[in-house]
């Protein structure tokens, strides 16, 4: 079967929400009100990969000025920028089902050649400190404990400076 990485739609909105269930706990996964404002505003970060039309994961995140991410993201995002800024990452999944496969990398990969080709000057996200090794096997780069405090739960800021095109 072929993988296909596309940007998401509302029509795909039941199919993040309960991956985000999936991989999330109730504290730290967004709601579905959030992910229907992301796919509104911010549709053009905003990836899905599937595979004979079945959702297996998705990513995305606003573009910011600030390097790190801010708890207040998760509630509300602003359309983005058409180039420059920071891309953000509030979200990368994949269905249980499809894990072993390679799809975050797959996901992670088009999401930071797409915002290379906006000149974003990197992509940041916060991880728990066991996913701290994973993301730094992509060039990411741990620049500590983050001040986000969502689900109570303790983050840690990852940055992944863009050569720019």
């Amino acid at each position: 079967m072929t993988l296909n990485i596309r940007n998401a739609t509302l029509e795909d909105l039941e199919d993040i929400t309960y991956l985000e269930a999936e991989s999330f706990s109730a504290a730290e996964a967004d709601t579905k009100e959030a992910f229907a404002e992301r796919l509104q505003l911010i549709a053009d970060s905003f990836l899905v990969i599937e595979e004979a039309g079945e959702l297996l994961g998705y990513v995305n995140g606003p573009v910011v000025e600030q390097a790190y991410i801010t708890d207040n993201l998760f509630q509300t995002v602003e359309a983005n920028p058409l180039e420059g800024g920071n891309q953000c990452i509030l979200g990368l999944s994949v269905s249980a089902k499809a894990k072993g496969r390679g799809l975050s990398l797959l996901l992670m990969e088009a999401f930071e050649q797409q915002a290379q080709q906006k000149h974003r000057e990197s992509v940041s996200l916060t991880c728990h400190e066991e996913l701290i090794h994973f993301y730094e096997k992509m060039g990411y780069i741990n620049h500590g404990r983050s001040e986000s405090t969502l689900g109570g739960a303790e983050w840690y800021n990852l940055v992944k400076p863009l050569a720019l095109v």
